[in-house]
């Protein structure tokens, strides 16, 4: 079981991460200077009812949007369908959505690195990892 403050602690752990509101939804973020890694995602009207038609839910608890590799989104997916998940707003964008709730801790620390490091200069991605023994 994860929360959003573990994802904090997560990110802050990592260089040029930032944490702030979103201007949409009103959620906690984190990004880098190119973008969003992580997001708490409530849904809107329209994810209720596009969910609805498909005959799912929205799942209790809280939920993260996690910025993906393309190839890694259908991976994740078809692996942990307890834990991810997509809406049809997301098709086409490198993201999935995760229930914190029942996410793996170690899982998770994994899937926000991943999201940072596509989100870095390959300069800082590559010192970082040499800097903790992860050299690719």
């Amino acid at each position: 079981m994860s929360s959003l403050d573990d994802v904090h602690r997560i990110a802050q752990q990592l260089p040029e991460v930032f944490e702030q509101p979103d201007g949409h939804r009103g959620g906690r973020t984190w990004r880098t200077k190119r973008g969003l890694i992580a997001w708490e995602r409530e849904p809107s009207k329209t994810d209720l009812a596009q969910l609805e038609a498909l005959g799912r839910a929205w799942p209790d608890g809280p939920v993260l949007g996690v910025h993906v590799a393309n190839e890694a989104k259908e991976a994740l997916l078809g692996s942990f369908p307890e834990v991810f998940f997509t809406i049809p707003h997301f098709d086409g964008y490198p993201a999935v959505l995760l229930r914190l709730d029942v996410v793996d801790p170690e899982l998770l620390r994994e899937l926000v690195t991943e999201a940072w490091l596509s989100r870095v200069p390959k300069r800082l991605a590559h010192s970082w990892l040499e800097e903790h023994g992860l050299g690719r």
